[in-house]
């Protein structure tokens, strides 16, 4: 993995949980805390997951084993979850900006919250994270269609298509890069 992959795949992820807390914020609050089946009770209780995960991930890189989920992540607010997201993606930012190639093969040790000990490659971690937040996005998003709503589309391509600044063909012009 290299660093501007590692940086996409967060600048992706940060943009598809925007997506979602868009699309929360668009709710009242007893839809947010309405039962909706998938791995958590809620819309609520599902964003709260995907935070809480990637602040977990992240005391992880840091050198630090949790051995709880924080305890924001309990009962929170909807604004509440978007302002910690916020604060660790920009701290997350700020580790990724530091590392060089080399970092990103290092071994991270770290226990589960269970106390479980694990080592792996940084990278491997990297794309763990974000393809864990995209698995629980879906799961949002089959919540938001169990209450009658339309989710976001969050696919990586849509992102891509977004986020570049080329000229992209019209159908059926072929490709002018």
């Amino acid at each position: 993995m290299t660093r501007d992959e590692a940086r996409q795949l967060f600048r992706y992820g940060s943009w598809a949980n925007a997506l979602m807390f868009d699309a929360a914020a668009g709710l009242p609050e007893e839809q947010l805390a309405a039962s909706a089946a998938g791995s958590f009770p809620s819309l609520l209780t599902t964003l709260a997951h995907i935070v809480s995960a990637e602040w977990v991930w992240l005391r992880r890189w840091l050198g630090e084993s949790p051995t709880s989920i924080p305890a924001w992540a309990v009962k929170p607010s909807l604004a509440e979850l978007r302002a910690r997201l916020a604060e660790l993606e920009a701290e997350r930012t700020s580790l990724l900006e530091g590392l060089s190639e080399p970092d990103l093969e290092r071994p991270v040790s770290y226990r589960t919250i269970a106390g479980q000990a694990f080592t792996d490659p940084l990278g491997q971690l990297v794309r763990h994270v974000v393809n864990h937040s995209t698995y629980h996005r879906g799961q949002f998003s089959t919540q938001l269609r169990q209450l009658g709503h339309t989710p976001p589309n969050t696919d990586l391509i849509r992102h891509y298509h977004e986020s570049t600044s080329h000229e992209r063909p019209t159908p059926g012009e072929g490709t002018k890069r």
